[in-house]
Order: C-alpha cells, then structure tokens, then sequence
C-alpha cells in the first residue's frame, strides 16, 4: 500500500480549460490530510527499533528491508515525522560536499572556520572538568586547579570548519527509528482511520469531501 493510496480525496471544483460547467468538479487527493503518531505509541521505547542510514540509503529500501515492501516507505517517515526529504534526510557524502560548495561559495568557503568549540580537559583523577565541544570564542581561557598549590590556564577553543559543522548536522539524520514489524498492522489501521474524513457540510463519504464553489454563490 502506498502513502496516496492511503490518502482521501476531495471534489474539487475544476480549473481546466476545457470544462463544460461552472459547477463541473474532479477528484483531487486531500493532500493538507496529515497523520501523526498517537502519543503513546510516539513515547513508547519498546515499539521501535533504532536503524543507522548508510550512505545512499533511501526510505524504500529501508521499508524493503524492515517490512518487506518499498512501498511502506512512507511508515519510515511518518515515525521519524519527517515531512521533507530534501531537508530532512541524510544526504551522501558526495552530495554533501555539493551542498557545502553551493551554500559557502567556493572549496576555501568550505573549508573555512564555522565557530570555535572547546576541548575536553579532564583532573589527573579523569575528571572532567571542562566539557567538549561547547560553542566559545576563538580567545576562550580556563583557568584550573592542577592541584593544592598550582592553578594551570589553558586555551582550549578549537575550529570547526563549515564543512564539519555540517557533516555532524548530516550524520544526526542518520540516526532514526522504525516501528517494529509486530506493530505495523495497528498502525496502518490507526492511519486509516485518521484519513477518515469527518462528517461535516462537505461530508460525501468516508473517503470524499466537497470543496467550496465559489461560482455557485457568485462570490
């Protein structure tokens, strides 16, 4: 089954050309009908499994891999809520390196430094005392106790290039979640159900609402 099957239609009022009647409607797919995980299936630990995307991976083939159908692609994204694949998926590392070069402008643009971050310091006991990767200027100092009569200044602030401050937003992509293959008939009946269009004036089925024809009032 796939995601537009899924998806309820309405009886839209025709634009074409070629219509013969002010009044004249086609059947469109209800595209502004969205569904979303209940929220204790959402909190639920036990009702997904946590999958890594490799390089070149797309949605159908995980679906293909988990469910045994690529056209499940679409329980991948609706689990993970994502509504753009463009923005939302993990790009290849070629395409990444595309992407660098058209937002920072040249390959010296992409290789210059996004922001200055620290480093970990840990005591001589592997204490730490100052955290990693915490977002400071470039002459960022920390000043310590080495021990009970020394104090030690250290200038731990380290760059982060464009090219890995985007790398690390790509690889946080990668890491998703997919609902286990026990639950995936409650969900699919749970969507359906929720595609269900509710009665209203412009209730014709379960499956089919009117849209308003402005022609009909002459507004």
């Amino acid at each position: 089954m796939s995601y537009f099957e899924e998806l309820p239609n309405i009886s839209y009022v025709s634009l074409l050309p070629n219509q013969n009647r002010s009044d004249e409607r086609i059947q469109v797919k209800n595209l502004f009908k969205r569904a979303k995980l209940r929220t204790d299936v959402d909190q639920s630990v036990t009702a997904f499994d946590y999958y890594l995307i490799q390089d070149n991976e797309r949605p159908d083939i995980i679906a293909e891999r988990i469910y045994d159908s690529p056209e499940l692609d679409w329980v991948i994204l609706v689990t993970n809520n994502i509504t753009s694949i463009r923005n939302q998926w993990p790009l290849s590392n070629n395409e990444l390196y595309n992407y660098c070069l058209e937002k920072y402008g040249s390959d010296a643009g992409v290789m210059e430094t996004h922001h200055y971050e620290t480093k970990e310091i840990k005591d001589k006991y592997g204490r730490i005392l100052l955290e990693g990767k915490l977002i400071v200027d470039q002459n960022f100092t920390f000043t310590y106790a080495k021990d009970d009569y020394s104090t030690s200044t250290e200038t731990p602030a380290q760059s982060v290039s464009n090219y890995t401050y985007e790398q690390r937003l790509n690889e946080e992509k990668r890491k998703i979640r997919v609902l286990k293959p026990a639950l995936l008939p409650a969900f699919i009946t749970d969507f359906r159900n929720i595609m269900k269009h509710d009665k209203s004036s412009s209730y014709i089925s379960n499956s089919l609402i009117s849209s308003y024809n402005p022609r009909e009032s002459g507004v």
